[in-house]
Order: structure tokens, then C-alpha cells, then sequence
């Protein structure tokens, strides 16, 4: 453990931080409200493009996190987390996950120009580049891969990608001829590269399998630096999962008090009966535990402090149920209307227990912790 602690005033948000929540929180109140979301999810084309082009673009949140000699804002994962905290709360259908993952790995990389242009092609916006593991994977684990490289030619397969289907670039782990793990930059649309969609339980994000037979690529980087750029990309991206299903409890919180306020049985509100208000209480307790966890891992990831991995998994252990306990309270407490196709309700749920297994399992990061702290079997 680091034996400076932050203040716990550390965990609060800056004023530029609610700024930039409520920028973002205004634009998807009306650019991906619940209905259109629920209409886009029926059709071949889940992702909100012109809303990703607005907020990655214009807004410039893609280029958030990185430097501004490459075009980017120059803040922090801090920063980054909030913009997850909102998306969360709107399940909005945006590659957003997949561009931090691949953030991550770039700068955790030696600043070459060449990874520099690939951050400023990212920080303009519309090219989206993602990176190829599975949503699955988790930061504590090894650092495998199913891509065999063959010089600068890629062939394997990488099962359940997020955010793989609109990517213009994808930057591919692999293993090299002396046995190593590389980094490969493949472009999406070069001869030997297939991207198949998968049925995936959440809508709002669909998963999709990379098919290389032969690709050509061009190697970042290999050896030490890439595992140690991919295992901290990982770890930055469970950080922000845990911001994300922080915002998926907040809204399931607030949408169902609400409700239960206006609902009325045998003349009363809903709300107003003791049963009710102690379920939402509880889930009020662990929102507020669930936050402050959250806010803790991503401060840790953004200094690189070393408590950083026990941080991350003691969020993603907590916050993964936290979301999935707030959309079940949310859908049961709705009454007959929560579990309706028309209600958002099922958004939540969806995207709260795919969550749960993004990144990391709540029994994977329990492990993980009790191997960090040295506890007993």
C-alpha cells in the first residue's frame, strides 16, 4: 500500500469536472434520449454516429486524455471517467469504451511520431480506432492473444471485441516470432480482415468478432513496453467501466424514486410505504460507497499511483454490483410497466449485467485482491 494517502477531498469533483458533466448531460438528454435509443436498437445500425461525431468532434471528448501536442485537451482519466458517468446514466449506443482502451494503449506506448499521429487522428474525432481483446479480458490476467504474427501479416481471431464494428483502425495484440506480445495497428477495411457481428445481451453495445487471415499490419510496439502498455490500458479501462455503471446506478436510483413518488396504490404513494423506501435506501448507501470507489480507482490510474491495482479491482468488484442491483431494483419497483420492451428499463439491466462481466469479473477482481493482500484461501 502507498503510504501517502490523498486527502478525501480528492474525491470530489472539480468545478471544470461539473462543467463538463453538465455539458455532456444536456447534449444527451436531447441527442440520445431514451426514445431514440430504443428505436435505433431495432435496426442494422445500433451506433448513434452523429451524436459520437458531435461529442467526439466538436465537443472533443475523444481527444480528452491526450496531449496537446498530438491536439487533445491534456486532462486526465479523471476527466474521462465523468464523460463515462453520463454515457452510463443514458446507455447511450457510442464507441466509447473501445476509443479509451485504445487511448490507453497509445499513450502507455513510447511517444514515437507515428503513435503521436495515430493520438491526433483519434483526438479529431472521426477516426475511430478501437482495441482488438476481449471485452472479457481482465487487467490482472496474462497477457494472451489468438493473432499469430507472421512479419508485418496478422492471422488469428478475437472473439466478443467491443466497439469493433464502426472502427476505421484497430490495434491488434499479437504474437511475434520470438514469442513475444506485439502491438499492430490493422486497418479495418485491408485485404484478410473480417468483422462479424455477434448477438450480444446488450443492445446498446454491440460485440463483434475480428477475422485476420494474413492481414497486413504495422508493429507499434512489442516486447516489454506492449505488455505493460496493454496490461494499463486494462486497468485504466475497468477504472472507467466502474465510473459507467456509477452512472447506470444513478439514473435506475433517481428514475425509480421518481416514479414511486407520482405512483399510486390503495390512495398512497408508492414511495411513501416503509418496505420501499428501505430498498431504496440501501441502494442510495451503495451508490454513494460505489462513487467514491469509482473516483478513488480512476485518481489512482490517472497518477499512476502503485495502489492503483487494488483500487480498480476493489471498484469493478463493487460498482459491477452496485449497477446491477440498481436495474433490478428498478425494473421490480416500476411495477408492470418495468418490464415492458417500451420502457428503458431493460436498457439498463442489459447493459449493467454485460458490464458485470466487461473487463473483469466481480469473482476475478475478488481473487485478484486477495492475491494483492496476501489473504488467506
Amino acid at each position: 500500500m502507498n503510504a501517502t494517502r490523498q486527502p478525501a477531498d480528492h474525491l470530489l469533483y472539480s468545478a471544470d469536472e461539473d462543467d463538463l458533466r453538465a455539458t455532456v448531460r444536456a447534449f444527451l438528454s436531447e441527442a440520445a434520449s431514451a426514445t431514440s435509443i430504443l428505436a435505433r436498437i431495432e435496426t442494422d445500425e445500433p451506433y448513434a454516429h452523429q451524436v459520437w461525431v458531435t461529442l467526439a468532434h466538436e465537443i472533443g471528448l475523444a481527444g480528452l486524455p491526450i496531449v496537446e501536442e498530438a491536439g487533445g485537451a491534456g486532462a486526465t482519466w479523471r476527466e474521462v471517467a465523468v464523460v463515462a458517468e453520463e454515457i452510463g446514466r443514458t446507455v447511450a449506443p457510442l464507441p466509447y469504451l473501445g476509443t479509451v482502451l485504445a487511448t490507453a494503449t497509445l499513450l502507455g506506448t513510447p511517444q514515437r511520431p507515428d503513435t503521436l499521429d495515430l493520438l491526433a487522428a483519434i483526438a479529431a474525432g472521426p477516426t475511430l480506432t478501437t482495441l482488438a481483446v476481449p471485452l472479457t479480458a481482465s487487467p490482472t490476467g496474462g497477457i494472451a492473444t489468438t493473432v499469430d504474427a507472421d512479419g508485418l501479416e496478422l492471422t488469428g481471431t478475437v472473439n466478443a471485441v467491443a466497439d469493433l464494428a464502426p472502427a476505421q483502425r484497430i490495434l491488434v495484440p499479437a504474437q511475434t516470432a520470438d514469442g513475444s506480445v506485439g502491438v499492430y495497428l490493422v486497418d479495418a477495411d485491408s485485404d484478410g480482415v473480417g468483422i462479424e457481428l455477434v448477438t450480444s445481451l446488450d443492445l446498446t453495445r454491440p460485440i463483434a468478432a475480428l477475422r485476420l487471415r494474413s492481414a497486413p499490419a504495422t508493429l507499434l510496439v512489442h516486447g516489454h513496453d506492449a505488455e505493460a502498455a496493454l496490461r494499463r490500458a486494462l486497468s485504466v479501462g475497468a477504472a472507467i467501466l466502474a465510473a459507467e455503471q456509477v452512472g447506470i446506478a444513478a439514473y435506475c436510483l433517481d428514475s425509480t424514486v421518481e416514479y414511486v413518488k407520482t405512483r399510486y396504490q390503495f390512495g398512497r404513494p408508492v414511495g411513501s410505504y416503509q418496505a420501499v423506501k428501505h430498498r431504496l435506501a440501501e441502494l442510495h448507501v451503495n451508490l454513494g460507497q460505489a462513487r467514491a470507489a469509482a473516483r478513488y480507482a480512476v485518481s489512482c490510474v490517472a497518477e499512476a499511483d502503485r495502489d492503483a491495482p487494488i483500487a480498480v479491482s476493489v471498484a469493478q468488484a463493487f460498482c459491477s454490483r452496485t449497477a446491477l442491483q440498481a436495474a433490478e431494483e428498478a425494473i421490480q419497483l416500476h411495477g408492470g410497466i418495468g418490464f415492458t420492451w417500451e420502457h428503458p428499463a431493460h436498457l439498463y439491466l442489459k447493459r449493467a449485467k454485460a458490464d458485470q462481466l466487461a473487463l473483469g469479473s466481480a469473482e476475478a477482481h475478488h481473487a485478484t485482491l486477495a492475491t494483492l493482500l496476501d489473504l488467506p484461501a
